[in-house]
């Protein structure tokens, strides 16, 4: 880590989560890198406030394509990038009342469809994996191949992948402004200036904002906050609880360790790109939906934040060069589903940056769907 980049590289990667730590690592080998970051250490922002699972259908049916191309890595990562894997299991269940059942009913037929393994269950088998279920929520749709992520450690190690191959990690330098030249870029990064071929746009709630400090013109990156509270209950709910998914959007939920969750009424509040913390009436509609879901007498709050999530117009990731200015490139608009997806875009757009075409499940995926190219 530097608070000082070098005066001219390759490829400049414009913030430090995990959408430009894992850019980074892929394509450091290859061509120079810089990764800048604005804040005193990456990933401060969503990176560091994520709910931390792997769940294959989060995220729309768009979106599963790359979670599922990024699951061997993060099972078993090569072990020059890492000697363990960063999932541990955990199941999901996507549930809804009565009522619901049809939405039930169609969001596993949708994801089947695309050979996901979605079960359909009702009744005492819902209730038996979720102790405490009031009977009215009956439908759910389980999934047996949930995982936790361990966010922190697989941060670090593509931050580490990255400095072995040589890419330089700048922080407290936010991206003032760039101006075009003939043969790529003149950066101002904070009291710095760099020269650049190409800018990669990694800065999550803040990337039409580094577009618009380019001269590029924005996609409509909107950043929304969602709010995570740590409950401590007051009956012994298990530690491998399932994560559990209103079908609705209302709500998710996982155990923690025994008697604890992480609980969030699936917000999307509206908002600036900032320091997001969380509003005292979104951690009171997140304890009234759980408990509407469950008799489970609440404790105590012990934790609660808040984090920025970006889209997307059309909710789906944003990676590839700008349609109209070929050497700005996007990596943005990744929703909650950045980290669970992170090793396929950040293989798939190192491809398109000079990086051979990754193997596997990876190389497989049509990056198309996902360029700028369409917001014409």
């Amino acid at each position: 880590m530097t608070d000082r980049p070098p005066s001219a590289t390759d490829v400049l990667i414009v913030g430090a989560g995990i959408a430009g730590a894992s850019l980074a690592a892929a394509l450091a080998p290859w061509r120079r890198v810089v990764l800048a970051e604005a804040e005193d250490a990456p990933g401060y922002h969503a990176t560091g406030r994520s709910a931390a699972f792997w769940h294959e259908t989060y995220g729309g049916a768009r979106v599963q394509p790359l979670t599922l191309a990024s699951l061997e890595t993060l099972l078993s990562p090569d072990p020059e990038f890492s000697t363990h894997g960063f999932l541990s299991p955990r199941t999901a269940l996507t549930i809804g009342q009565a009522s619901e059942a049809a939405a039930v009913d169609a969001f596993a037929a949708e994801f089947q469809a695309k050979g996901v393994d979605v079960e359909r269950m009702s009744g005492a088998a819902v209730a038996a994996k979720i102790p405490g279920l009031r009977p009215e929520w009956s439908k759910a749709a389980y999934e047996a191949a949930c995982r936790d992520i361990d966010v922190g450690g697989l941060h670090a190690a593509y931050l580490r992948a990255a400095k072995r191959a040589g890419a330089a990690l700048v922080t407290r330098a936010p991206l003032r402004r760039a101006r075009r030249i003939e043969d790529g870029w003149r950066v101002q990064l904070g009291a710095e200036e760099i020269g650049a071929s190409v800018i990669v746009n990694a800065a999550g709630a803040w990337a039409d904002e580094v577009a618009a400090a380019c001269g590029v013109a924005p996609l409509g990156i909107q950043p929304y906050r969602r709010t995570v509270l740590q409950l401590r209950l007051g009956v012994a709910v298990p530690a491998e609880l399932p994560l559990v998914i209103h079908v609705g959007g209302e709500f998710y939920f996982k155990g923690e360790s025994v008697g604890r969750v992480w609980l969030s009424p699936h917000d999307e509040t509206l908002t600036e790109a900032h320091d997001a913390a969380p509003d005292e009436m979104d951690v009171a509609i997140a304890i009234e939906r759980l408990q509407s879901v469950v008799d489970w007498p609440v404790a105590a709050v012990e934790r609660k934040w808040a984090g920025l999530r970006s889209f997307a117009p059309d909710r789906i990731p944003v990676f590839g060069p700008d349609r109209d200015e070929g050497r700005f490139v996007w990596c943005a608009g990744q929703g909650g589903f950045g980290i669970q997806t992170a090793p396929a875009i950040s293989g798939l757009l190192a491809a398109q940056l000079g990086a051979p075409t990754p193997p596997g499940a990876i190389g497989r995926v049509d990056p198309l769907p996902f360029a700028p190219a369409r917001f014409a």
